[in-house]
């Protein structure tokens, strides 16, 4: 079963997931007298910086992910977006199959750093599978998926974003430690802020304040 091959030849948002979450559309071909009843994947999904150019203001924002432009030729290495297990029905010949693949929006992550830096455009990606192939005419044989298995797609940013505006639209989020969030919990209590937007502001305005004076 070496001889399966793989495509992607398109993604959308998922309107109706829990949470942001992007489809690929896989196409994947067999040998043509070949029964396939079934694939257990493993997808790895990678960002590739590298294949694509990036604007003044994208660079800057790309600062913390890559360091000074002048340092690219070395620091544009290939971002981890996900790996995500797929369970492919029976077909012979070819078929097409939806990979679902949830985005996380925790500005820690690098994909998602590297996602909201982005104006507009494509993000190149590589779709890497694994796995095992249950093949055969009368039975099943077993056979390895290698890692070499692999397709290129070019997902629309605007794609990305749109995952993302229906579950937080307008709104970015950040994981903070629990003692941290006790001392904001605190601080928003004693000042009766009304909203952690408000909470922040106070704060940056303080800090502008303190630099002023410097």
């Amino acid at each position: 079963m070496t001889a399966l091959a793989f495509a992607c030849t398109g993604v959308r948002s998922d309107p109706y997931a829990a949470v942001p979450t992007l489809v690929f559309r896989l196409r994947i071909t067999a040998p043509a007298d070949t029964r396939v009843h079934a694939l257990a994947l493993q997808c790895q999904l990678r960002i590739e910086p590298g294949r694509r150019s990036y604007g003044d203001a994208e660079g800057e924002r790309l600062g913390d992910l890559f360091g000074e432009r002048e340092r690219w030729a070395g620091t544009l290495n290939p971002i981890q977006f996900a790996t995500v297990p797929l369970l492919v029905p029976g077909f012979t010949g070819e078929t097409e199959a939806d990979l679902p693949v949830p985005c996380s929006y925790d500005l820690e992550v690098a994909c998602a750093r590297y996602f909201r830096a982005l104006e507009g455009g494509e993000v190149p990606l590589l779709l890497l599978f694994s796995g095992t192939a249950f093949a055969g005419p009368g039975g099943f044989q077993v056979t390895p998926v290698p890692w070499d298995k692999e397709a290129r797609v070019r997902m629309p940013v605007a794609v990305w974003r749109e995952a993302v505006d229906r579950h937080f639209p307008g709104c970015g989020w950040l994981r903070l430690p629990e003692g941290l969030m006790d001392e904001l919990l605190a601080y928003r209590s004693r000042r009766a802020l009304p909203s952690w937007e408000a909470t922040v502001r106070e704060l940056l305005a303080t800090a502008a304040v303190g630099e002023g004076a410097g």
